[in-house]
């Protein structure tokens, strides 16, 4: 098995982590939504080229970072791409430049003197004891979704650039903006990227794989109401704000996140801003099942229509489509599938497939003919302040990407 440096990889993680990247909804008619990601990108650009890849090529108007790495023998072979995102949820900070390292013995982890990972909250964390952790000190993001990918990526190339007996085919990279707010792979380049599959490197925890991901949708309802003086408002006020409360509970409890799992979807309101004049909400939709997301957004439009009937035509909706599911793409290219679990297997990992209740830029390139699952980078608990990752599954996935290079050369 290659040799790891292990300390230069944390290094290169913790140098991502510590630009503030995070993605901004309220600006996703601009590709990036944020400056911080192309700072991310220039960085990327000089550190590839001092690794020594070729092609190397930032689109400095939308920010997408591509390079190459040129096959080592003469044989055909397919090219293979590995593809992370460069921005960080908008939930949180994402400048983390305090992160702890630290050897988990047990018990609560205390970030700081008001956030402290709770085992009765994450009860994986009895899985971690032993192992070396990278967590955040409780007022950021940790970056691990997806900057972990990214090192990941950037780890494995140079390794294989330093051990020319590695043999391995065509192979490229590329880091995209914006997936957060889903619109990291609709820019993307695919005759420059020049692969014939590829994978995200962006899952959660060690030994996982996906090639199922939610279909989603977004959906925004701007409410009018009518405000007059509270004194004299009977029969003349009209509060929009109860109506999208009214709204609200008139969609199923069973059908919120904190009620879900598996395959099973939901609607999430992800944003209310309510007055009396004026209320504005915003839900994403998301199932596995086709079926059952045409009857999720169905159901949404029928509230709608009933409570425009009932208060006098005063909600707007507005919908659209975000990705799909890409599972059935994958039924005519199962050696897409085969090679990343086998590589798995030859690394001591028995590959643990799971629906992404999510989505990746995979999702998104595989409907534009680029077979792209998505594999693990180690993190857990993505998108809030209590995220961590254990530095051995960070060192695994990069031998993956090393290990489906050399399996494909064979």
């Amino acid at each position: 098995m290659i040799h790891l440096n292990k300390e230069n990889i944390i290094e290169r993680f913790k140098r991502y982590i510590a630009i503030d990247t995070k993605s901004d909804p309220d600006n996703s008619e601009n590709t990036p939504s944020t400056a911080g990601q192309l700072d991310l990108a220039r960085l990327l650009v000089d550190e590839l080229q001092r690794i020594g890849l070729s092609d190397v090529y930032l689109d400095g108007e939308h920010c997408y970072v591509y390079a190459k790495l040129p096959a080592n023998t003469d044989k055909p072979l397919p090219a293979i791409a590995f593809i992370a995102h460069l921005d960080t949820a908008p939930d949180l900070d994402g400048k983390c430049v305090n992160p702890r390292q630290f050897v988990y013995r047990g018990g609560d982890i205390e970030l700081n003197e008001d956030y402290s990972v709770a085992v009765r909250d994450f009860p994986f964390l009895e899985d971690l004891k032993g192992r070396e952790l990278i967590t955040t000190d409780g007022t950021t993001l940790l970056g691990a979704d997806d900057k972990a990918g990214i090192a990941a990526i950037v780890s494995a190339f140079e390794a294989i650039l330093r051990h020319r007996d590695i043999k391995h085919g065509p192979l490229a990279l590329c880091f995209t903006p914006d997936e957060e707010i889903g619109h990291g792979a609709s820019l993307l380049d695919l005759e420059r990227l020049g692969a014939d599959f590829a994978y995200t490197v962006d899952g959660g925890k060690r030994a996982t794989m996906e090639y199922e991901n939610f279909n989603a949708a977004s959906a925004v309802i701007r409410i009018q109401g009518r405000n007059v003086h509270p004194g004299s408002a009977k029969n003349k006020m009209i509060h929009a704000g109860l109506i999208g409360m009214e709204l609200f509970s008139m969609l199923p409890a069973a059908m919120r996140p904190e009620a879900t799992d598996g395959y099973e979807g939901f609607f999430l309101l992800t944003d209310l801003r309510a007055a009396v004049e004026e209320a504005t909400m915003k839900f994403i939709i998301r199932d596995h099942s086709m079926r059952l997301f045409e009857e999720k957004k169905a159901l949404l439009t029928k509230i709608v229509a009933f409570l425009n009937e009932k208060y006098g035509n005063r909600l707007n909706l507005t919908m659209e489509d975000t990705y799909f599911n890409m599972v059935e793409l994958f039924r005519d290219k199962p050696e897409v599938i085969a090679l990343c679990r086998e590589a798995m297997r030859d690394l001591g990992m028995e590959p643990v497939v799971t629906p992404i209740r999510g989505g990746t830029d995979g999702a998104q390139l595989s409907f534009r003919g680029l077979p792209c699952p998505n594999f693990f980078t180690g993190g857990y608990n993505f998108h809030g302040r209590y995220e961590l990752i254990p530095v051995d599954s960070l060192l695994d996935a990069v031998r993956l990407i090393i290990r489906i290079a050399e399996r494909a050369a064979k």
